[in-house]
């Protein structure tokens, strides 16, 4: 589309943006992290593990991932 002499006007494009990939990229890393432990904490919830079990899991991979917390 020209405007004027020869100049050109962008169009422009909308971008759909999913707002879960967005939710996520403003987190910082450990709020991330928080989100999945959470996430798994409700998905383990009925199994045969305990709470114990996943808290033990969940400090484990915390350590693991930004050294000792708690």
């Amino acid at each position: 589309m020209l405007i004027g002499k020869g100049v050109m006007a962008m169009k422009v494009a909308a971008k759909f943006i999913n707002p879960e990939d967005y939710i996520l990229s403003v987190l910082s890393p450990e709020d991330r992290l928080d989100a999945a432990f959470k996430i798994a904490q409700e998905a383990f919830k009925n199994s045969k593990l305990t709470m114990a079990d996943i808290d033990n899991a969940v400090m484990a991979v915390r350590r693991k991932a930004y050294g000792k917390k708690r």
